[in-house]
Formats: structure tokens, sequence, C-alpha cells
């Protein structure tokens, strides 16, 4: 579980040879900021008396202002069938245009929704304008975690993901933070200062990507080599060997051509269910359904919103994990994190049964919750990260998108179910709603065991390889791939023997 593994990687595998293509990197992963930044934001509208008294109402009965439940509930799931369509689109806008052109059309789509969302009183054009932003969160999150599969080092693809995770946090923590600065005033600028800021991280990275390249693999998939080389040129540091350079570039172009070959003249939505990549398809969809689930049924979405301190446990969960994801295999931290996070909803239900509804076992199940949040973070973004790095390079796009989709749906699917078994009024299990979640994730524990494989380290290309040849997920770690590393040997002698001949004639 920990220490070296086998890998073709011809990079130096450390992180200052490739602070370029980390620091690209970071600027693509504040799509996952503004994702963050809307949970809590949005959120806390709804306790917010400025923004009620444009789209609530006032209750006698109780003297203050509120909000009809229908209402709260479209805002919230309109954005989140957003989101399923704008994920759905993915594979088929990307496979045309690339990934940059995605995060750009994302930023056009959030700027409009924002501005709708700013000017209007009116409750259908408000309804609209989630739904559009929800289309450009989907693009913002999927063809952000394909860029980052795609452009970083093999051996540094953990590390991007737990940034990519950490900015989440930090837009819940921002987008708290403002709620509460801006939350006493009466007027409609109690909302609209917090909307405004949605226009700032899309602003950057739109500035950004003139300066940064298209992924090099997914040019490759386009017969755009030469464009292939340069933007994998420019995403690396100059102070890389030419040799290692150019062996990466060669497993790329390789595998590639072996996957174009064989998915030539056929329709990639169909593809994506046959042969060896039914197995990676619903590999990728399996991670990325159950990350959100638990965030969600466990209560967690809504200290996002209400409460800063559980907020910072997860970002604090997320930079712990820092530490250990360039030493600890995938699996382990999988296997650990699911079972951490399904004790604490066991221990939590636990307590509500033995002594329901007391201040002590109010306690321990907001005591539970931050752990939970501090585990769930800290694993949460491998298995995205995995569930991005299983696919092949030509159905990413495609099998990314759908699992994303899906992720979104079992989100919408939590929210609303939940309240049947929580309420007073239904079920009523309360906190013992825990029980249902330790079983489900008692059942990930051993899917994760018995069918995720290790990837730590891997190149894509080595992971194509591993897939083509049928290995079984526990023996993916041992395995030698024979085919790649022949390719990057290749590259690497050659590059060496013409340095050695044109030393000898100087």
């Amino acid at each position: 579980m920990v220490g070296a593994i086998i890998s073709a990687n011809p990079l130096k595998l450390d992180i200052s040879s490739h602070r370029k293509c980390l620091a690209i990197c970071f600027v693509i992963t504040v799509s996952s900021f503004q994702y963050g930044l809307d949970y809590a934001l949005v959120g806390g509208f709804m306790a917010m008396p400025g923004f009620l008294k444009v789209f609530g109402y006032y209750d006698e009965a109780t003297g203050k202002w509120a909000i009809d439940p229908t209402v709260q509930q479209l805002i919230s799931s309109l954005m989140t069938i957003g989101t399923f369509v704008g994920s759905l689109s993915v594979g088929p806008f990307s496979s045309k245009f690339g990934r940059r052109q995605g995060l750009w059309a994302a930023s056009l789509l959030n700027y409009f929704a924002t501005a709708l969302m700013i000017g209007t009183t009116n409750l259908g054009a408000l309804y609209f304008a989630r739904f559009v932003l929800g289309i450009s969160v989907g693009w913002f999150l999927t063809f952000a975690q394909v860029y980052i599969n795609e452009v970083a080092p093999a051996h540094l693809r953990g590390i991007a993901f737990a940034v990519y995770q950490s900015q989440l946090s930090i837009g819940s923590i921002v987008g708290a933070a403002i709620d509460n600065g801006t939350h006493t005033m009466l007027g409609k600028k109690a909302y609209r200062i917090p909307l405004a800021i949605f226009f700032v991280a899309p602003t950057i990275q739109t500035i950004s990507l003139f300066f940064f390249p298209e992924s090099p693999r997914w040019l490759m998939t386009q017969g755009k080599e030469a464009e292939s080389e340069s933007a994998l040129r420019r995403l690396r540091n100059k102070n890389i060997k030419e040799a290692e350079f150019q062996a990466e570039f060669e497993e790329i172009r390789t595998s590639t051509a072996e996957q174009s070959q064989q998915l030539k003249g056929k329709h990639l939505w169909v593809e994506m269910w046959r042969g060896t990549n039914r197995r990676r398809s619903l590999l990728s969809i399996a991670l990325n359904i159950y990350t959100t689930y638990f965030l969600t049924v466990a209560g967690v979405k809504e200290a996002f919103a209400y409460s800063i301190m559980i907020t910072c446990m997860g970002l604090i969960g997320v930079l712990a994990s820092f530490s250990i994801v360039r030493f600890v295999d995938r699996r382990a931290i999988l296997l650990v994190g699911v079972g951490a996070c399904g004790s604490c909803q066991l221990a939590f239900a636990v307590a509500w049964t033995v002594a329901p509804g007391t201040a002590v076992a109010a306690k321990v199940v907001i005591a539970f919750i931050a752990l939970f949040t501090f585990f769930y973070v800290a694993y949460a973004p491998y298995a995205w990260l995995l569930g991005g790095e299983l696919p092949s390079n030509h159905l990413r796009a495609h099998t990314y998108g759908v699992s994303t989709a899906l992720n979104f749906l079992g989100n919408w699917l939590g929210v609303f179910t939940a309240p049947y078994f929580i309420n007073p009024a239904s079920l009523g299990w309360s906190a013992k709603y825990g029980y249902i979640w330790f079983g489900s994730n008692v059942i990930i524990f051993l899917f994760t065991w018995a069918f995720i494989p290790e990837t730590r380290d891997r190149t894509l290309e080595e992971i194509n390889e591993i897939f083509e040849a049928k290995v079984p997920a526990r023996k993916f770690k041992g395995y030698v791939c024979t085919g790649t590393e022949a390719v990057k040997v290749a590259v690497i002698e050659e590059k060496n023997v013409s340095t050695a001949h044109l030393e000898d004639l100087s």
C-alpha cells in the first residue's frame, strides 16, 4: 500500500520539475471553487430576509419572512438537473471542440445565468437561470477534471486532484463567509453582492486559458500530431530532458494511434459499452456516483451552507491527504475513507438510537458529521481521479460525462428522498438514517476491494494497456506493461545514441 510501484512513466518523479504544469492545473481547478461557492451561497439565501422579501412571503403566524418549500426545492433541483444535462453533453461537445473550448463555453453560460439571477425579481426567470447555471457547473466540473487527468504527469495526478478538492472547500468557506457578512442587509444587496462573486473565478480562468495549451491527448485523438507535441512541450518545464519528453510523447502517440484504429468508424456512445471499454465505463460510473451521495444524505450539505467550522474540517482533511497521496495507493485511500465514513455514520445513528432528541446525542451527531466531513473530503477527490483515469483517451469525455451526470442524479435523489426518512411527519428516523448509509458503505467497501484497480503513478497509456490485457483488478499493481515500457526504452536509447554520436563528431 505504501512505497514504490511499477511504472513506465519516463519523467523525473519529483515536483519541482513540473511546477509549470501544476500551476496550470491549479488555475483549472477554480471550476471546483465555483461549485463550492454556489453550494454555500445559495443555501444561505434561504435564511436571508433580503432574498425572501423578493422570492418568498411574509408568514403572519411566525412574524418572519419565509419561502415556499416548492420554490426552495426548485431552486436547488433545477441546478442539479442542469448539471445532469450539461455533464451528458460533455462527450459530444468535447469530441468536436476540445477541453479548453468547453471551459470557455461554461464561463459564458455562467456569466449569462449570474447576470439573470442578479437582475431578475421573477421566479420563472430565476428557475431558468438556475438551470443554465447547472449546465455551466456540469461543464466546469467535467471539462476541468478531464483536462487535469490528461495533462498532469502520472505521479502528480493525485496532487492535482487534492488541489481540486481543496478549491471546493475553500469556495464553500468563502461563500459561507460572504453570506455571513451580508445576511443582515434587508435589501436586494443581501443576495446580489454574493451573486456578483460568481463572476470572479470564471473570469480568472477565461483569461488564463488564452495562455494554456489544449490537452495533448485530445489533439492526438484528432490526428493533430504536431500540435499535440507542441501542447505537451508547453505543459512541461524546459529543464526536462529531451529523451524523457520524447518518450512520454511517443507513449501517447503510439497508444492513441492503437485506440484510434480500434474505434475508427464507430460510434463512441456505443463503443463505451463494448469489450474492455464496458468494464472501464462501469467502474468510472460506480466511482463517481457514490461520492456525492454520502455528502448529501449525511447532512453535510447543510453544514456547507451554515457552518464554516465543519467546512474547515473538510479543508483540513484534503490538506492532510496532500501528504500521503504520492506515497499511498489509491485503493488504500478509498478503503480507509469509505470505512471511516461508514463508522461515523454508524456512530451518530447509534447515539440517536440510545438517546434520541437529547443535547448529548445532538453533540455526538455534530462531532461525527465533522469527522465524516474530514474523512470524506480527504478521500473523495481520488474517487473522481480514478473515474477519469480509467477510460481510454477517445472515450474519456463521454464516459466521464455520463458518470458525472449520474453522480448528480444520485445527488438529486438523495436530496429528494432524505426528508421522507428524516422528517418527523414521515418516517421520522432523524440521525438513525445513518444506519442505511452505514450499510451502503459496507457494500462499497467490498466493491472497492474486489473491483477497483490500483493506478497510482501509472501513465494513462499504461492503464489502457492493462485493461486491454484484461488484468484482474487486484493484479494491476504488479503488472509490467511491456508494450509501454518498450516504447519508453526505445525512445530513450535512440535519443542517447544520437546525443553520443553528436558528441563524438564535435
